[in-house]
């Protein structure tokens, strides 16, 4: 084996070295030194400079936010309320406007809106993506709220005036995108004004519950939610609880810590979490889940509840925000005040707040939970029916928010948010964002307002943030990425979300659809815009503790340099390698980021190309024209921003042509061009030339049984050679994006890739002689000491011709003998060719995929996980260690929910009173019919609020993906390197293999005895990426080591001069039956009454 093995290995040199031409391209580069110049990156020097330009472009954003939040606060102050103020006293655009009279089941459409609403033209904008006008606001008011109010309308006077200075502020950064304040009332004003991106069913968007708002509106929360699960509580109450308790879970931010409980008798957690959680998508999803499946019964003992809670709150053990601490109640009532549990824990300082949630219609006396709340610098609210949920569940934020107001300056910090999907179309953002405060009184000498008026937010685009950083000095595998205070990635070439647009959180996801694969450009999805993107870094890349290292220095805001032996993932996800990476980082000033960079050994040094002779510019810029490909070798270009008017377009045959129109109207020496990518990309469709003149145009492919020859380099060109076998190459025009490129950079020797297959595809068909093994090898230059590699070589080899190759190489003939059979008889050992009835003999490359057999029948199974082929033999590699396994997960799929049970057509959850019931006066009377009646009302208005998914309540209900976790498996090389006998013993069927690494290449050659009996076919490894049910490792165990954090460095949770008197002393609406019987009315005329805002905080704020 080992002389066939020898046999393999020069057959391969060989055919690397005549066709390959490395050598040949390394001279050509030698020749033409005059032609470029050696550059080196210096980590510390890049990494300082880009960092210092994000701090600037965030700087510009922070003086708009002041100038806003100061004007804010002024316009405010001095505004009169108005008492008597009407919608028709009011011009504004309504970016809502437009879509509800397209509809006409539209509410204000039904009834007929008074309030002046602007017309507005727009133009198209590519800065937002969007069409929009400049001369005006848009304003957005949540479908719950009637735009008719009092408290709306005055806030939308006085908002009015921020026109002005959103507009002095673009004069002054023509390069700011959104400007937005969001109201605590929630009116949200943002400029400049475009239409809502209404959804087709029911728009519950409320900015209050955006991460940017929640994060700037008050200091991080440590919060236990306790809810009553006593038998009373039951029906109708219990739904209300339960989406209370979800709806309470999406006011809290990465930077909250919570934990949920039920109680009766005893107190116990609703999940597996026994501590505070970080408030985390993926920990926020397993509470909801744990919630649905509460169940009453018992009585209630308000007793164990908070005693459990303060207990959490208490434990000091663990990480936590160590801020804002809090205890949500839900329970339909009791009478017991446990003062004895709160005098024990939380009095007299009373450091915890209390609020207390009256849930559903009864007759209970509320003035206990009152009690508590008003005792312990809280607040009470009541959640009568499911239009009260919502607007109740984020209230409190205005009691937290108190400290901040009466802190004043102190709390006038800007602070910038995790990366999350701008709900306008602008793609992936951050925020930066500062509290507006109310500076009114309330009368002469009298207290400080203690009310927060709101939020102020500019967004800055991931994409403006990415355009600082170096694009293609740093070569295919170096980069720059940054992160937060929680360790989330705010720029990293990994962070690519694949969650459809609003696309929320399912359960029981399919299996993920992913990208195309990096044969095509990649095109992203949008994700959720409920949800922010929080990819840690350790999940960005493959954790170790050399990373955890390097994470810990940066979320502490040091400085650091570090070479590192790591695993990357290929780009295809398929493969693993062991590779050298330098990272270097230093904080970027003024934020809570971080900024890193990444850079392999061979990337120290890069070509700048020098192309001052013109002559030689238009010389080379004619091997780009496609009248040269048939004798050159046809020309991909890297998809590149060469120049500002270049048209992009996926097709690669159209963007060369727009390429060659557009240089013929410019030099690239043109100031709208990047001369850099420019003079490279020329300099390098030259050389790629002479390598065809020098090598390929006099050799004859057929002889090697080669379908094609290639070069790729760093400048962006991908020839190959002849300009037929074009037609068939499937990478990625953009050697950066393209695996075979990106792996060569990092493997010494030639680099196998087999056509990618998937199990559940149909096998390769072996037509026409188009399916191809590329071969690829990097092409490593050392000009004056510094070493480099701007450019990757290879061969596409015939897979059929080459399968008949291979069983020649690997028996015991030459190709001048004739194949001689071996028997028991013969005195002749058994080989790959004659004995393929006896012997399987496969070569198969570092990832686990079959890349040759000498088995007619499997070769449309080249580029199979082996396991698929051969699952018994493949099990007693990795048993051996010529394989490791790496597991990792994916948190950015996309998975297609499963459909829905058979449950009849009815809406779920409804009940629909019999007309026995509209008879009798009895059940008219009774709560329990208000209570069913007002589901009815809002069922009718939210279509099944209480299962309705996210994504079908604000998007498109035609879009059915969400997000999900994927399992990803790969294998690469282990430890084993010399050849290797061994036995695979299943009883009576055992079978012997003989394994050894090829020399110089990516591959692992075994010879093995075929299986004679099927009990030999044992245990299956799997590589393909599988959907995990429980989202991803399994949180519980998570939660127990949670990754290094730190949180904001502020905290305003405390003021002696903070009022507690209002703390919703309100008493509950007691069921009229004048009341009920109008409404009952209002529902069989079909004239839906106007809904009033449900108010308790904001009762005050004109003040």
């Amino acid at each position: 084996m080992q002389h066939w093995a020898r046999r393999l290995e020069q057959e391969i040199d060989g055919v690397m070295r005549i066709f390959g031409g490395v050598q040949q391209l390394r001279e050509i580069y030698k020749d033409n030194r005059n032609l470029f110049e050696v550059q080196e990156n210096e980590p510390q020097k890049l990494v300082e400079k880009v960092a210092g330009d994000i701090e600037s472009l965030l700087d510009r954003k922070v003086q708009a936010l002041k100038r806003l939040a100061d004007a804010a606060e002024n316009f405010q102050k001095a505004h009169r309320w108005q008492d008597n103020i009407k919608e028709e006293d009011i011009l504004y655009y309504d970016a809502k406007a437009d879509a509800e009279l397209d509809d006409p089941e539209s509410e204000d459409v039904e009834r007929g809106s008074k309030a002046s609403t602007l017309r507005l033209d727009f133009v198209e904008d590519s800065n937002f993506k969007n069409k929009v006008n400049y001369s005006y606001t848009a304003v957005q008011i949540p479908t719950d709220i009637y735009k008719g109010s009092t408290i709306i309308l005055n806030e939308l006077n006085w908002t009015e005036a921020l026109e002005n200075v959103f507009i002095e502020n673009r004069r002054q950064d023509p390069t700011l995108l959104w400007q937005v304040f969001g109201s605590a009332t929630g009116v949200t004003r943002y400029y400049p004004a475009t239409p809502w991106r209404a959804p087709k069913k029911i728009d519950l968007y409320d900015v209050r519950r955006r991460p940017w708002y929640i994060q700037g509106a008050s200091s991080p929360k440590d919060m236990v939610i306790i809810v009553d699960v006593s038998g009373s509580v039951s029906g109708l109450t219990l739904k209300l609880m339960k989406t209370s308790v979800c709806e309470m879970l999406d006011t809290l931010s990465d930077d909250d810590y919570v934990n949920v409980a039920s109680f009766n008798e005893k107190a116990q957690p609703v999940s597996c979490f026994t501590h505070l959680v970080q408030a985390n998508v993926r920990n926020k999803k397993v509470f909801k889940e744990a919630v649905q499946g509460m169940v009453a019964k018992g009585t209630t003992g308000y007793k164990a509840g908070f005693e459990y809670a303060f207990d959490q709150l208490q434990n000091s053990n663990i990480t936590r925000a160590n801020c804002n601490k809090m205890i949500m109640m839900f329970t339909d009532g009791g009478e017991d005040r446990v003062q004895d549990v709160f005098e024990k824990y939380n009095w007299p300082n009373r450091t915890v707040r209390v609020f207390t949630f009256s849930v559903g219609q009864h007759n209970y006396d509320v003035t206990p939970l009152q009690w508590m709340a008003c005792a312990n610098k809280g607040y009470y609210f009541e959640i009568p029916s499911i239009g009260a949920i919502r607007i109740n569940t984020q209230e409190y934020l205005d009691v937290l928010g108190r400290p901040m107001v009466l802190a004043g300056k102190e709390a006038k910090q800007v602070q910038w948010t995790n990366v999350y999907e701008d709900a306008l179309g602008l793609g992936l953002v951050v925020t930066g964002t500062l509290p507006v405060f109310n500076l009114t009184q309330d009368g002469p000498g009298e207290k400080k307002n203690q009310l927060i008026l709101g939020v102020m937010g500019i967004d800055v685009a991931l994409n403006d943030i990415k355009r600082l950083t170096p694009n293609y000095t740093l070569g295919a595998n170096g980069y720059v990425f940054a992160i937060d205070l929680n360790g989330y990635v705010l720029l990293h070439p990994n962070l690519k979300p694949q969650v459809s647009q609003m696309g929320g959180l399912k359960r029981g996801c399919k299996p993920c659809k992913r990208g195309p694969p990096d044969s095509l450009p990649f095109l992203p999805q949008t994700t959720n815009f409920r949800e922010p993107v929080t990819l840690d870094f350790l999940d960005a890349e493959l954790e170790d503790e050399n990373k955890e290292e390097i994470r810990r220095s940066m979320i502490d805001g040091n400085k650091g340099h570090k070479q590192i032996r790591t695993l990357v993932k290929s780009l295809d996800e398929r493969y693993i390698d062991e590779v050298m990476r330098n990272y270097t980082w230093v904080p970027i000033r003024s934020t809570n980021y971080s900024l890193g960079l990444v850079l392999p050994p061979y990337s120290t040094f890069y070509l700048q190309a020098n192309l001052s002779d013109q002559i030689l510019q238009v010389k080379y810029f004619e091997f780009l024209l496609p009248s040269s490909f048939e004798s050159e070798g046809h020309v991909f270009i890297a998809p590149r921003e060469y120049c500002k008017d270049l048209n992009a377009s996926d097709n690669n045959t159209e963007f060369l042509k727009n390429f060659i129109e557009l240089m013929e109207k410019v030099t690239p020496d043109s100031k709208q061009c990047n001369n850099f990518l420019l003079h490279n990309l020329i300099l390098d469709t030259g050389i790629t030339q002479q390598l065809v003149e020098r090598v390929w145009r006099d050799q004859d492919l057929n002889t090697y049984s080669l379908l094609a020859v290639f070069a790729a380099t760093d400048g962006g060109i991908t020839r190959v050679f002849p300009n037929k076998a074009a037609e068939d190459w499937t990478e990625n025009p953009e050697p950066f994006n393209a695996s075979f490129y990106r792996r060569s950079l990092d493997n010494h020797g030639y680099v196998f890739k087999p056509p990618h297959q998937d199990a559940l595809l149909r096998p390769l068909e072996l037509e026409n002689d188009t399916v191809g093994i590329l071969v690829s090898t990097a092409v490593e230059l050392s000009l004056g000491g510094r070493t480099l590699r701007p450019a990757v070589v290879g061969v596409k080899l015939d897979l059929e011709a080459w399968a008949e190759k291979f069983k020649v190489l690997a028996s015991n003939r030459t190709h001048q003998d004739q194949p001689q059979k071996c028997g028991p008889s013969s005195h002749c050992e058994m080989d790959c060719e004659v004995n393929n009835e006896d012997l399987l003999c496969v070569l198969i490359d570092d990832g686990g995929f079959l890349v040759l057999s000498n088995q007619n029948h499997q070769w449309d199974q080249v580029g199979r996980f082996f396991s698929e082929v051969d699952a018994n033999l493949m099990l007693a590699l990795y048993n051996n260690s010529f394989y490791t396994r790496k597991e990792s997960y994916d948190y950015q799929a996309a998975c297609a929910p499963q459909p829905p049970g058979n449950l009849g057509s009815a809406p779920r959850g409804i009940f629909v009173p019999t007309i026995a019931d509209f008879l009798n006066l009895a059940w008219w009377t009774s709560a329990a019919a208000w209570s069913l009646f007002q589901q009815l009302l809002y069922g009718i208005i939210y279509h099944s609020w209480f299962h309705a998914d996210p994504a079908e309540a604000e998007g498109n209900p035609e879009v059915r993906e969400s997000s999900c976790v994927m399992k990803q498996t790969q294998y690469y090389f282990g430890s084993v390197n010399a050849s290797y006998n061994a036995i695979i013993d299943c009883g009576n069927c055992s079978r012997l293999f003989h394994a050894q690494r090829l020399t110089n290449t990516n591959l692992l050659f075994v010879v093995a005895e075929k299986p004679m009996c099927s009990q030999c076919e044992a245990g299956r490894l799997l590589q393909k990426e599988t959907h995990c049910p429980a989202d991803g490792p399994e949180q519980c165990e998570l939660v127990q080591r949670p990754r290094y954090r730190r949180g904001p460095h502020i905290c305003f949770d405390y003021n002696a001069t903070e009022d507690t008197s209002d703390c919703g002393r309100g008493a509950s609406f007691p069921p009229s039956l004048g009341v009920l019987v109008s409404l009952q009315l209002l529902l069989l005329l079909g004239l839906p009454p106007r809904p009033q805002p449900q108010v308790h905080a904001h009762a005050s704020r004109h003040l």
